[in-house]
């Protein structure tokens, strides 16, 4: 499947720089052109859903882009990713052109799931991004059971396990926690608390707030990261992925972030204030990482401008690929469904 190709090179951390910062001023201009293409399609997305081009649930990402650009700068592309079903901006975070995203989601059979998911069900092996579940913390065992699976195979992989923060409130996590530390596997589990599970705060839901606090009963290394800032996220990330590789097992990281859209498409947000959201949007991540791009003069107005285009361009090269696919033929609802091609109970 098509990449999205970047000339900036592969993010590597650098002792020194003009701003005294860790990073290189190639992995400042992935993290700003890999987040600004996030926002923008999931920008593009929202107006097709209101013109009915795309059907169904949609969960936009904007405001949260830093948890997946900070992340995917500190892992390998042979590493694991598993998130619950905000999720079209994890696998363009790293790397699939959102061409098949968009297709996807507009149902079509060049989507990335043959159309066959939409938009809660977004999946790619080449890519390693595992879904995209619609299951309320549903992808915690099963990233804890992919953990398991290259420990046992002997690799040195990791999987990146992203939850919301209403899943911490599902046994099935409590389950996985157990057994991950148990077995010292080589899973990170994310909690991306954008303050708010559906409509209802943290604090109507559960008597713990500071939800990173959750793993400690399970002598889990845990704490909470800022997660509107990449270099914070990369840095979290990098830490816990190295304990990881090493055999010492998993990490629980709560990535306090924020969406600045409503919980689905169909979202009043009648549970926060426009000030409150303002308060956020201050605190955006595209504009911290191109505030330190401008300080160290690493991008002229010119070369920003030009960026802009080029997401601009890929946006609407997706939006033209989904509307000129075509659907699914009907014989499609019977593949991928039995590994056995001659299944003798399928009604022709």
């Amino acid at each position: 499947m098509e990449k999205v190709v970047s000339k900036s090179k592969k993010a590597e951390p650098v002792a020194e720089s003009k701003s005294k910062t860790k990073f290189s001023k190639e992995t400042y201009i992935k993290w700003y052109e890999s987040m600004l293409l996030m926002r923008k399609f999931e920008e593009k997305t929202g107006h097709l859903y209101i013109q009915q081009k795309i059907r169904g649930f949609c969960h936009l990402y904007i405001g949260q882009e830093a948890l997946v650009a900070g992340a995917v700068s500190a892992i390998r592309p042979q590493d694991r990713m598993i998130t619950a079903y905000r999720d079209h901006a994890h696998p363009i975070g790293r790397g699939m052109h959102p061409k098949y995203v968009m297709a996807e989601m507009m149902a079509k059979i060049t989507g990335c799931s043959k159309g066959k998911g939409g938009s809660m069900h977004i999946f790619s092996k080449e890519f390693n991004f595992f879904g995209g579940h619609g299951i309320v913390g549903g992808q915690i065992p099963l990233g804890a059971g992919m953990a398991f699976a290259d420990k046992y195979n002997g690799n040195d992989l990791v999987t990146l396990c992203y939850m919301g923060d209403g899943a911490v409130r599902q046994g099935a996590l409590h389950e996985a926690f157990n057994m991950a530390m148990l077995w010292k596997l080589p899973v990170i589990f994310i909690i991306e608390n954008n303050n708010y599970a559906m409509g209802t705060s943290v604090e109507r839901t559960s008597n713990v707030h500071e939800l990173w606090k959750v793993g400690l009963s399970y002598e889990m290394p845990s704490k909470a990261v800022d997660g509107m800032t990449c270099e914070a996220v990369h840095e979290a990330i990098e830490e816990a992925v190295t304990r990881a590789r090493k055999g010492d097992g998993p990490t629980l990281l709560e990535m306090k972030t924020y969406r600045y859209k409503g919980h689905s498409m169909s979202d009043a947000q009648t549970y926060r204030t426009k000030d409150e959201v303002k308060e956020y949007q201050a605190q955006d991540p595209i504009e911290k990482v191109l505030a330190t791009i401008k300080k160290n003069k690493w991008m002229s107005d010119a070369d920003i401008e030009a960026a802009e285009k080029k997401v601009d361009d890929i946006v609407a090269e997706s939006v033209q690929f989904g509307e000129e696919s075509p659907y699914p033929t009907i014989d499609e609802l019977y593949k991928d469904v039995y590994e056995q091609s001659d299944y003798p109970y399928i009604i022709e």
